[in-house]
């Protein structure tokens, strides 16, 4: 190992050498140099090779490129790039070659060689990697569109693009990404050949030793890709992919009518094209000319346009009345809403839109419950409280069972301050039960906190105590303890605390706020800190309580318990803190050891 480590070191010197001899480096930078790649060279040839060694030692080595690219660029230095440069970096390639055949399987390493094979331009190199890559890892798409693209983009070689996109169809033939990426170099490549020969017969040059095909130049091979890929792939999504990339460019209205075309015919029934269908209303400009239109013309056009679009929603919803269908116009209609405009007018009227829509979508009961709490949203904002309030209650009767349907509606009687507030509550733990009721039970003890008296809220806190599941019960436990402390003090809070130990479970919290209330009065008692902190050691001081506790929050919880201690007593020594650290210390190496 040591004669391989010197061998290399030896190859290093003539670079180091020219970096000192042409001022780039000092003679003790160059020693520095020296050392540091005696360490790395030493971790690579040992024979437990660790990647982390590795990546050091490439990581060293670019920066030491970085270092010499900015002072050559500050002395203005450009030669000898052959005996420095060249050599760092074919040593930086055998590095990753020795890592990416090591672990072959790990990714990132390969993409890290990729990244710095485009950063210092080694094209060759590059070619080769790509090709070791996709052989190990022919089964990542991903890889094959990067290297074709690396062909077609820097390379500008659509050949070599096609065949790399060809392969990868054999290993993934029903990819669709694959297809949209080979559909797009197809069209880039016809582009390519329309502007060379463009500017060809703009220099009138002859262009019969230039074989342009009139099917490539109108995207023909894109359209037989489109055909195959069609025949494989279904769903909405790919056409409408397809057609997006197709859009692009300015040759292939044909192409983009046969794509459409396909679209309506093979899923006339699926939300996702008729949602196509009338967005791309907004897209079709007008007759008009651009010039000499005013601001209350364009105002007009922008409203044609957009009724144009309703106009193919509502066919749409009565052609596939669905969810989705619905779903799919109330966006473009809140879309078209929330967007700016200096028009007050079509402000108002996309306004009344929306919120037609959303009462026609109510009314034949498809509208989605995640939608009502955009309804009621857009009702409140716009001072439409009556209406809000029908609507909200309209939402609990379709989705009874919905804890967020119930606490979107009482959030919206709170916010109007009605009266039935109350009597809402009600209605909904009466049909929701018992379980999952906690959000409504947080809500409607939080309400009365502000609203009732302090007795009814009380009331309240323990018949949520009854209501709830045990496992919900902790958090109410919890929000009971903190709203006593804030109402009645600490005598009153000191009861609470003694009624509520009496019904498990608990939650750690819970005992921590009241030790640490304990802990803010003046006369603070240690015979009250130690019952606290011996009722939360009982439920948590051991695993034997289950799932409640890790052993590092245990010693967290005995570490309070003697810091507690010492803060009360003023001393850490004497038989109390003794009792307490041997049986801390028992507890933790009787379940953790």
């Amino acid at each position: 190992m040591a004669e391989r480590v010197e061998q290399r070191l030896e190859d290093r010197v003539p670079e180091l050498e020219q970096l000192e001899r042409v001022g780039l480096f000092t003679r003790r930078e160059t020693r520095a140099v020296l050392r540091k790649a005696s360490a790395l060279e030493y971790k690579i040839q040992r024979r437990a090779l660790r990647k982390e060694d590795f990546i050091n030692y490439i990581q060293y080595e670019i920066n030491l490129l970085e270092l010499i690219k900015k002072r050559r660029a500050r002395i203005g230095y450009s030669f000898k790039k052959d005996e420095i440069e060249n050599s760092i970096l074919h040593r930086v390639h055998g590095l990753f070659n020795r890592a990416t055949g090591k672990w072959k399987e790990d990714v990132q390493l390969w993409l890290s060689h990729v990244a710095f094979c485009k950063q210092w331009n080694s094209k060759h190199q590059l070619s080769k990697v790509f090709s070791t890559m996709l052989a190990i890892h022919s089964n990542k798409p991903a890889l094959w569109i990067m290297a074709a693209k690396w062909e077609m983009e820097t390379q500008l070689s659509s050949e070599s693009a096609r065949h790399l996109f060809l392969r990868a169809l054999r290993f993934h033939p029903e990819c669709p990404k694959l297809y949209q990426e080979y559909f797009r170099m197809e069209l880039m490549h016809a582009e390519k050949q329309r502007k060379e020969k463009k500017e060809f017969e703009q220099a009138k040059m002859d262009l019969g030793e230039f074989n342009y095909s009139e099917e490539i130049l109108n995207g023909e091979m894109a359209r037989i890709i489109y055909r195959d890929a069609a025949q494989k792939i279904k769903g909405v999504e790919f056409h409408l992919a397809v057609l997006s990339i197709a859009k692009l460019f300015d040759f292939t209205q044909d192409l983009q009518k046969e794509i459409l075309e396909s679209l309506q015919t093979k899923y006339a029934d699926d939300p996702l094209t008729w949602d196509y269908m009338a967005r791309r209303e907004l897209e079709l400009g007008s007759l008009q000319s651009a010039e000499h239109t005013t601001k209350q013309m364009k105002v007009s056009e922008m409203t044609q346009r957009e009724e144009r679009c309703c106009a193919v929603f509502e066919e749409a919803v009565r052609a596939v009345p669905t969810e989705d269908m619905w779903k799919s116009y109330i966006t473009f209609c809140l879309e078209r809403c929330k967007r700016k405009t200096n028009s007050e007018e079509l402000k108002q009227k996309r306004l009344q839109r929306t919120l037609s829509v959303f009462n026609k979508a109510h009314e034949s009961s498809l509208m989605p419950e995640a939608l009502y709490k955009q309804w009621l949203q857009l009702l409140l904002e716009s001072s439409l409280f009556e209406k809000a309030t029908e609507v909200a209650e309209a939402a609990t009767k379709r989705f009874s069972l919905s804890v967020e349907t119930w606490q979107m509606r009482l959030q919206v009687l709170i916010q109007l301050k009605s009266d039935s507030v109350t009597q809402c509550f009600e209605e909904a733990v009466k049909h929701m039960k018992s379980k999952g009721t906690l959000p409504l039970w947080t809500l409607w003890v939080e309400w009365s906190e502000g609203t009732n008296s302090k007795e009814d809220t009380d009331a309240l806190y323990q018949r949520s105590l009854r209501a709830t599941t045990p496992a919900e019960s902790v958090t109410m436990k919890e929000m009971y303890l903190d709203w006593t402390y804030r109402i009645g003090g600490y005598k009153k809070v000191k009861r609470v605390f003694t009624s509520l130990c009496e019904n498990r479970p608990f939650s750690l919290d819970f005992f921590r706020k009241m030790i640490q209330i304990e802990k803010e009065q003046e006369s603070c008692k240690m015979l009250h800190l130690r019952e606290y902190y011996e009722r939360a050691l009982r439920e948590f001081g051991s695993t034997y309580s289950g799932a409640k506790s890790s052993p590092r929050q245990t010693r967290k919880l005995w570490d309070h318990s003697l810091a507690s201690y010492e803060d009360v007593a003023g001393r850490p020594g004497g038989r109390l803190y003794f009792q307490i650290h041997f049986t801390a210390n028992w507890t933790l190496m009787r379940n953790y050891k």
